[in-house]
Protein backbone atom coordinates (compact mmCIF):
# COMPACT_ATOMS: atom_id res chain seq x y z
CA UNK A 1 0.00 0.00 0.00
CA UNK A 2 0.93 3.48 -0.76
CA UNK A 3 1.06 6.32 1.48
CA UNK A 4 1.30 8.91 -1.77
CA UNK A 5 -0.61 8.23 -5.11
CA UNK A 6 0.81 10.58 -7.75
CA UNK A 7 -1.85 10.82 -10.59
CA UNK A 8 -1.34 12.62 -13.93
CA UNK A 9 -4.90 13.34 -15.77
CA UNK A 10 -4.42 13.44 -19.67
CA UNK A 11 -6.72 14.18 -22.20
CA UNK A 12 -6.34 14.99 -26.01
CA UNK A 13 -9.71 16.68 -26.80
CA UNK A 14 -8.54 20.22 -25.45
CA UNK A 15 -10.29 23.61 -26.89
CA UNK A 16 -7.63 25.54 -26.91
CA UNK A 17 -4.27 22.95 -27.89
CA UNK A 18 -5.76 19.57 -28.45
CA UNK A 19 -3.41 16.99 -28.50
CA UNK A 20 -1.35 18.74 -26.07
CA UNK A 21 -0.22 16.02 -24.44
CA UNK A 22 2.07 14.92 -26.90
CA UNK A 23 3.60 18.32 -27.87
CA UNK A 24 7.13 18.12 -28.18
CA UNK A 25 8.94 20.46 -26.08
CA UNK A 26 12.71 20.90 -26.59
CA UNK A 27 15.00 20.98 -23.91
CA UNK A 28 18.56 22.80 -22.97
CA UNK A 29 20.91 20.20 -24.49
CA UNK A 30 18.38 20.02 -27.90
CA UNK A 31 16.60 16.79 -26.61
CA UNK A 32 12.67 16.60 -27.68
CA UNK A 33 10.29 15.04 -25.04
CA UNK A 34 6.62 14.82 -25.03
CA UNK A 35 4.93 17.49 -22.54
CA UNK A 36 3.67 14.55 -20.89
CA UNK A 37 6.96 12.71 -20.62
CA UNK A 38 7.98 15.87 -19.30
CA UNK A 39 5.52 15.70 -16.68
CA UNK A 40 6.24 12.00 -15.66
CA UNK A 41 9.51 13.03 -15.02
CA UNK A 42 8.45 16.15 -13.08
CA UNK A 43 6.36 13.83 -10.77
CA UNK A 44 9.34 11.15 -10.48
CA UNK A 45 11.96 13.45 -9.36
CA UNK A 46 9.44 15.23 -6.74
CA UNK A 47 8.26 11.60 -5.03
CA UNK A 48 11.83 10.58 -5.05
CA UNK A 49 12.62 13.57 -2.81
CA UNK A 50 10.03 12.48 -0.13
CA UNK A 51 11.20 9.31 0.98
CA UNK A 52 7.67 7.47 1.13
CA UNK A 53 6.23 4.93 -0.41
CA UNK A 54 4.48 6.43 -3.74
CA UNK A 55 2.96 5.01 -6.72
CA UNK A 56 2.60 7.17 -10.05
CA UNK A 57 -0.42 6.97 -12.81
CA UNK A 58 -1.53 8.16 -15.96
CA UNK A 59 -5.40 9.05 -15.90
CA UNK A 60 -6.73 9.04 -19.54
CA UNK A 61 -9.19 8.26 -21.98
CA UNK A 62 -7.26 8.30 -25.04
CA UNK A 63 -5.47 5.30 -25.94
CA UNK A 64 -2.78 7.65 -28.24
CA UNK A 65 -1.97 9.16 -24.38
CA UNK A 66 -1.72 5.55 -23.08
CA UNK A 67 0.29 4.33 -25.70
CA UNK A 68 2.74 7.78 -24.94
CA UNK A 69 2.81 6.55 -20.96
CA UNK A 70 3.73 3.23 -21.80
CA UNK A 71 6.60 4.36 -24.04
CA UNK A 72 8.20 6.07 -21.07
CA UNK A 73 7.47 3.27 -18.42
CA UNK A 74 3.87 5.13 -16.92
CA UNK A 75 1.68 2.57 -15.11
CA UNK A 76 -1.72 3.89 -16.81
CA UNK A 77 -5.24 4.52 -15.45
CA UNK A 78 -8.09 4.45 -18.27
CA UNK A 79 -11.00 7.03 -17.24
CA UNK A 80 -14.22 7.23 -18.74
CA UNK A 81 -14.69 10.89 -21.49
CA UNK A 82 -17.40 11.66 -18.93
CA UNK A 83 -14.61 13.50 -17.04
CA UNK A 84 -15.11 17.63 -17.16
CA UNK A 85 -11.52 18.37 -15.63
CA UNK A 86 -8.48 16.89 -13.76
CA UNK A 87 -10.10 17.10 -10.64
CA UNK A 88 -13.04 14.21 -11.84
CA UNK A 89 -10.39 12.05 -13.64
CA UNK A 90 -8.19 11.64 -10.54
CA UNK A 91 -10.87 10.58 -8.44
CA UNK A 92 -12.76 8.25 -10.99
CA UNK A 93 -9.06 6.91 -11.76
CA UNK A 94 -9.03 6.13 -7.56
CA UNK A 95 -12.01 4.74 -7.62
CA UNK A 96 -11.68 2.42 -10.76
CA UNK A 97 -8.13 1.64 -9.89
CA UNK A 98 -8.63 0.51 -6.11
CA UNK A 99 -6.20 3.08 -4.89
CA UNK A 100 -5.67 3.31 -0.80
CA UNK A 101 -3.11 6.05 -0.22
CA UNK A 102 -3.83 8.50 2.47
CA UNK A 103 -3.13 11.24 0.19
CA UNK A 104 -3.54 11.89 -3.88
CA UNK A 105 -1.55 14.11 -5.50
CA UNK A 106 -3.13 15.65 -8.71
CA UNK A 107 -0.30 16.80 -10.91
CA UNK A 108 -1.70 19.13 -13.91
CA UNK A 109 0.00 17.33 -16.90
CA UNK A 110 0.66 20.93 -18.22
CA UNK A 111 3.33 22.17 -16.04
CA UNK A 112 6.43 20.62 -16.54
CA UNK A 113 8.50 23.28 -14.58
CA UNK A 114 7.19 22.19 -11.55
CA UNK A 115 9.83 21.86 -9.30
CA UNK A 116 10.21 18.50 -7.01
CA UNK A 117 10.07 21.08 -3.50
CA UNK A 118 6.31 22.34 -4.96
CA UNK A 119 5.00 18.77 -4.71
CA UNK A 120 7.15 17.71 -1.15
CA UNK A 121 5.37 20.93 0.30
CA UNK A 122 2.20 20.18 -0.47
CA UNK A 123 2.11 16.98 0.99
CA UNK A 124 4.40 17.59 4.57
CA UNK A 125 1.17 20.79 4.46
CA UNK A 126 -1.27 18.09 3.99
CA UNK A 127 0.48 15.28 6.52
CA UNK A 128 0.60 18.02 9.12
CA UNK A 129 -2.96 19.17 9.17
CA UNK A 130 -5.41 15.54 8.94
CA UNK A 131 -8.40 17.92 8.82
CA UNK A 132 -7.33 19.65 5.58
CA UNK A 133 -8.89 17.66 2.72
CA UNK A 134 -7.34 19.94 -0.26
CA UNK A 135 -4.42 21.58 -0.58
CA UNK A 136 -2.78 23.73 -3.18
CA UNK A 137 0.75 25.70 -3.95
CA UNK A 138 0.18 29.86 -4.48
CA UNK A 139 3.74 31.07 -5.66
CA UNK A 140 3.95 35.14 -5.06
CA UNK A 141 4.34 36.11 -8.77
CA UNK A 142 7.97 38.82 -9.54
CA UNK A 143 7.29 41.75 -11.74
CA UNK A 144 8.03 39.90 -14.85
CA UNK A 145 5.48 36.88 -14.39
CA UNK A 146 2.36 40.04 -13.54
CA UNK A 147 3.19 41.92 -16.71
CA UNK A 148 3.05 38.48 -18.69
CA UNK A 149 -0.58 37.50 -17.25
CA UNK A 150 -1.66 41.17 -18.21
CA UNK A 151 -0.19 40.94 -21.88
CA UNK A 152 -1.86 37.51 -21.99
CA UNK A 153 -5.30 38.59 -20.86
CA UNK A 154 -4.71 41.93 -23.29
CA UNK A 155 -4.36 39.83 -26.19
CA UNK A 156 -7.56 37.84 -25.50
CA UNK A 157 -5.53 34.46 -24.32
CA UNK A 158 -6.89 32.67 -21.53
CA UNK A 159 -3.46 32.21 -19.17
CA UNK A 160 -1.92 31.95 -15.96
CA UNK A 161 -5.12 31.84 -12.69
CA UNK A 162 -3.94 33.81 -9.86
CA UNK A 163 -5.93 33.26 -6.27
CA UNK A 164 -6.49 35.43 -3.57
CA UNK A 165 -6.43 34.09 0.15
CA UNK A 166 -7.16 35.13 3.69
CA UNK A 167 -4.91 35.19 7.02
CA UNK A 168 -5.67 31.57 8.14
CA UNK A 169 -4.47 30.51 4.52
CA UNK A 170 -7.37 29.49 2.63
CA UNK A 171 -8.37 30.83 -0.74
CA UNK A 172 -11.02 33.08 -0.94
CA UNK A 173 -11.00 33.10 -4.93
CA UNK A 174 -9.37 32.10 -7.76
CA UNK A 175 -9.62 33.47 -11.76
CA UNK A 176 -8.59 33.42 -15.07
CA UNK A 177 -8.06 37.65 -14.41
CA UNK A 178 -5.46 39.37 -13.08
CA UNK A 179 -6.23 39.46 -8.88
CA UNK A 180 -6.01 41.53 -7.10
CA UNK A 181 -6.48 44.37 -9.10
CA UNK A 182 -2.78 46.26 -9.64
CA UNK A 183 -4.45 48.82 -12.10
CA UNK A 184 -1.24 47.17 -14.96
CA UNK A 185 0.99 47.64 -12.13
CA UNK A 186 3.44 44.96 -10.90
CA UNK A 187 5.22 46.22 -7.90
CA UNK A 188 2.30 48.49 -5.64
CA UNK A 189 4.19 49.84 -2.46
CA UNK A 190 7.42 47.83 -3.17
CA UNK A 191 5.26 44.65 -2.98
CA UNK A 192 4.21 42.21 -5.75
CA UNK A 193 0.88 41.65 -4.40
CA UNK A 194 -0.06 38.92 -7.20
CA UNK A 195 -0.14 35.01 -6.28
CA UNK A 196 0.43 32.71 -9.10
CA UNK A 197 -1.90 29.75 -8.48
CA UNK A 198 0.08 26.29 -9.71
CA UNK A 199 -1.67 23.85 -11.04
CA UNK A 200 -1.10 21.00 -8.63
CA UNK A 201 -3.60 19.61 -5.95
CA UNK A 202 -3.34 17.17 -2.72
CA UNK A 203 -6.66 15.53 -1.60
CA UNK A 204 -7.67 13.29 1.14
CA UNK A 205 -10.27 10.75 -0.44
CA UNK A 206 -13.78 11.89 1.19
CA UNK A 207 -12.86 15.24 -0.06
CA UNK A 208 -12.32 13.73 -3.76
CA UNK A 209 -16.09 11.59 -2.75
CA UNK A 210 -17.57 14.89 -1.86
CA UNK A 211 -16.38 16.82 -4.80
CA UNK A 212 -18.02 14.38 -7.04
CA UNK A 213 -21.46 14.49 -5.57
CA UNK A 214 -21.40 18.78 -6.07
CA UNK A 215 -23.08 19.33 -9.58
CA UNK A 216 -20.70 22.28 -11.34
CA UNK A 217 -21.62 25.62 -10.05
CA UNK A 218 -21.75 28.99 -11.76
CA UNK A 219 -18.53 30.32 -10.66
CA UNK A 220 -16.52 27.14 -12.24
CA UNK A 221 -18.28 27.08 -15.70
CA UNK A 222 -17.66 31.12 -15.84
CA UNK A 223 -13.63 30.58 -15.32
CA UNK A 224 -13.36 27.00 -16.23
CA UNK A 225 -11.63 26.20 -12.82
CA UNK A 226 -12.09 23.23 -11.04
CA UNK A 227 -11.41 24.00 -7.77
CA UNK A 228 -13.89 26.78 -7.50
CA UNK A 229 -16.55 24.29 -6.70
CA UNK A 230 -14.62 23.30 -3.61
CA UNK A 231 -14.97 27.04 -2.64
CA UNK A 232 -18.81 27.53 -4.04
CA UNK A 233 -19.90 24.53 -1.94
CA UNK A 234 -18.44 25.76 1.36
CA UNK A 235 -15.54 23.21 1.19
CA UNK A 236 -11.95 25.32 2.06
CA UNK A 237 -9.39 25.04 -0.16
CA UNK A 238 -5.94 25.64 2.07
CA UNK A 239 -3.17 27.12 0.25
CA UNK A 240 0.74 26.70 0.50
CA UNK A 241 3.09 29.50 -0.40
CA UNK A 242 6.23 27.98 -2.54
CA UNK A 243 8.96 29.95 -3.81
CA UNK A 244 10.90 28.87 -6.57
CA UNK A 245 14.53 30.85 -6.45
CA UNK A 246 16.47 30.78 -9.40
CA UNK A 247 13.84 28.35 -10.88
CA UNK A 248 10.57 29.95 -13.15
CA UNK A 249 7.19 28.42 -13.47
CA UNK A 250 4.57 28.60 -16.59
CA UNK A 251 2.32 26.05 -17.97
CA UNK A 252 2.01 25.46 -21.37
CA UNK A 253 -1.77 26.22 -21.57
CA UNK A 254 -1.79 27.55 -25.06
CA UNK A 255 0.26 26.65 -28.30
CA UNK A 256 2.53 30.00 -27.80
CA UNK A 257 3.47 29.14 -24.76
CA UNK A 258 5.74 26.34 -26.09
CA UNK A 259 8.37 28.55 -26.98
CA UNK A 260 8.78 30.14 -23.54
CA UNK A 261 8.61 27.04 -22.05
CA UNK A 262 11.63 25.78 -23.98
CA UNK A 263 13.22 29.09 -23.59
CA UNK A 264 12.79 28.72 -19.47
CA UNK A 265 14.06 24.71 -20.15
CA UNK A 266 17.17 26.17 -21.65
CA UNK A 267 17.79 28.56 -19.27
CA UNK A 268 17.12 26.36 -16.42
CA UNK A 269 19.65 23.43 -17.69
CA UNK A 270 17.17 20.94 -17.97
CA UNK A 271 17.15 18.24 -20.65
Amino acid sequence: MSDIAVIIPARYASTRFPAKPLAPLRGASGDVKTLLQRSVEAGRAAVADMGAQFALYVATDDSRIAEEAARIGADVIMTSEGCRNGTERVAEAVQSAGITAEIIVNLQGDAPLTPPHFVTALVQAMQADPGCGIATPILRCDAEAVQNFIADRAAGRVGATTVVANRLGHALYFSKEVIPFTNGRGVVDGVVPVFHHVGLYAYRRAALDAYMGWEMGALEVLEGLEQLRFLENGHPVRVVEVSAPGAVFWELNNPSDTALIEGYLAKMGWD
